[in-house]
């Protein structure tokens, strides 16, 4: 390749890892790295006059080489994505040094790529077959590829793999040395991908209790909804307030007030890791919630029991007040995430009301004419008025206190303080 053309793909490369980190960002879901690896693939595979390329991240903790993505001509055993390909490190001994060594200086101290070929070694490190790699690339009828270390902070992170196809000119030394560019590229690709990464994740957490916050909830609810809509999937919410965080704060402190609202964050997440896909959060002060796409409602109706069961027994708490709604209830057509999470705090309003020790679950004591229902109803119809009249919006759960004509007799008792 031509020296203006592998600038070109230098540049190529750059560029498609950015636009990965673009679309990464939108899609917060997504694993991380899965799409700057695929992005590098593609555009090495390219540069590099391939049939097939792979970017693999080494696991340390497992002592296992984890591959990200496959591109190129796939065999039968290849994803594009793959879930769970991975190989032990020590049967590539190549490798085995560079997870222990450190490169901080970069340059000539960094570890070199090097070729094998399906017949014989023509590497650049010791000499000697290396069978597990020759041995892959007959079983999967490709002639050579060339491997290259990818050096992340003064540490190899993971290896660029490229190959061609049988009958194909092998990789040369010009080969060797343009794979370690691209390794290097894609390394400080990796490394702002990973800052990107620690700013999405504290975007997206709270970090008292280390649960998902508002932010991320708003995300999966909307996404949700939206399979909700498509295909009817169930989509539920519980939202939960602490008892008794005021007494704690003002009696024993305001780290024993944090020491009860992680606590509590633990018992959300283990509780709701019985339901597939949950995601807990932390909403703010003594307010949590569960969100699931997926389970049946009476499946979520279970996990939040045990919710409130846990949260009994806490030390220096007062158990909690929880209310569900879930689109697999009667409780109407439900449009948007906001009206999900009016409709789940009118049933956390009316348990923490009525000092009740069990989730109350919305459209479960008369459909339309549920009494959760109609103090949804009623809430949002007050903040459509005062939205038109330019008054302060009562939407808020803290605002149905006493402002509710509709909300049910238990209603009527103050509630006990937060």
């Amino acid at each position: 390749m031509e020296e203006d053309a592998r600038l070109r793909a230098v540049v190529g490369l750059a560029q498609a890892m950015a636009t990965a980190q673009r679309s990464r960002a939108a899609h917060p879901q997504q694993p991380a790295h899965r799409e700057v690896a695929h992005a590098a693939a593609v555009r090495a595979c390219a540069a590099m006059d391939g049939s097939f390329a792979a970017v693999s991240a080494w696991d340390r903790a497992r002592g296992r080489l984890d591959v990200l993505a496959n591109v190129g001509e796939l065999t039968e055993d290849e994803n594009e994505f793959p879930e769970d390909e991975s190989y032990p490190v020590h049967d590539f001994p190549e490798i085995t040094e560079s997870l222990s060594e450190r490169w901080p200086g970069g340059g000539e101290d960094t570890p070199q790529a090097w070729v094998e070929t399906a017949g014989r070694r023509t590497g650049l490190a010791a000499e000697g077959p290396c069978p597990p790699r020759v041995a892959a690339l007959r079983r999967r009828g490709r002639g050579c590829c060339v491997v290259a270390p990818i050096v992340l902070h003064g540490r190899a992170w993971g290896e660029l793999y490229v190959a061609r196809a049988p009958g194909a000119p092998p990789f040369d030394r010009s080969d060797v040395d343009f794979a370690a560019i691209l390794a290097a590229i894609i390394a400080a690709g990796i490394a702002q991908d990973e800052q990107l990464e620690e700013v999405r994740r504290l975007a997206f957490t709270d970090q008292l209790t280390g649960l998902a916050n508002r932010r991320a909830i708003d995300t999966k609810l909307d996404d949700g909804l939206a399979r909700h809509r498509a295909d009817g999937t169930v989509v539920s919410l519980v939202v939960c307030d602490v008892n008794g965080l005021k007494r704690v704060n003002d009696e024993l402190g305001h780290e024993a007030g944090d020491r009860l609202l992680e606590r509590f964050g633990m018992v959300l997440s283990l509780s709701g890791a019985t339901l597939p896909g949950a995601l807990a959060a932390r909403l703010g002060g003594d307010e949590f919630c569960l969100l699931t796409v997926g389970p049946a409602a009476d499946e979520v109706v279970r996990a939040a029991d045990e919710v409130c069961r846990r949260a009994s027994e806490l030390r220096d708490g007062e158990g909690v007040a929880c209310g569900v709604a879930s689109t697999g209830d009667p409780i109407g057509v439900v449009r948007s995430g906001a009206r999900l999470f009016r409709l789940a705090d009118a049933a956390q309003y009316r348990a923490k009301a009525a000092r009740a020790r069990k989730p109350v679950v919305a459209g479960r004591e008369g459909g339309a004419e549920d009494p959760v229902v109609r103090l949804a109803d009623a809430s949002e119809a007050s903040d459509i008025a005062a939205e038109a009249s330019a008054q302060p919006r009562l939407g808020d759960r803290r605002h149905f206190r006493g402002h509710v004509p509709d909300a049910p007799d238990s209603a009527d008792t103050p509630a006990p303080d937060a």
